[in-house]
């Protein structure tokens, strides 16, 4: 069985920072594109930042400059640096993996995502 557990939200108040992480646990063999998500209450889903296997990012206009994305791929994790934070990044953080190809039975997972995690920005 595959998870994605986030970890590193919480409240914090405006300018200020948190880290996100994102672990990949089971049989992995390895993972293809993983990002970030949120949805504010009201909102769609919207992209964050996703990160592909060799490091390139891609970041939603409003986050860049901001928030930075990276990965480990030893341990399948993803990270979200979030600095300069506005009330209006309020929202659940979802992790989320393109494609998972799993070691054993090999099996590839698509659109994996994880639980979210609460940010809220408020003073």
């Amino acid at each position: 069985q595959v998870q994605l557990v986030e970890s590193g939200g919480g409240s914090v108040q405006p300018g200020g920072s948190l880290r996100l992480s994102c672990a990949a646990s089971g049989s992995i063999l390895s993972i293809g594109a993983m990002g970030w998500y949120r949805q504010a209450p009201g909102k769609e889903r919207e992209l964050v930042a996703d990160i592909i296997s060799s490091g390139r990012t891609n970041y939603a206009d409003s986050m860049q400059g901001r928030f930075t994305i990276s990965r480990d791929n030893a341990k399948n994790t993803v990270y979200l640096e979030m600095n300069s934070l506005k009330p209006e990044d309020t929202a659940v953080y979802y992790c989320n993996a393109a494609t998972i190809i799993l070691r054993s039975p090999y099996k590839r997972l698509y659109d994996y995502w994880g639980q979210g995690t609460q940010v809220t920005v408020s003073s």
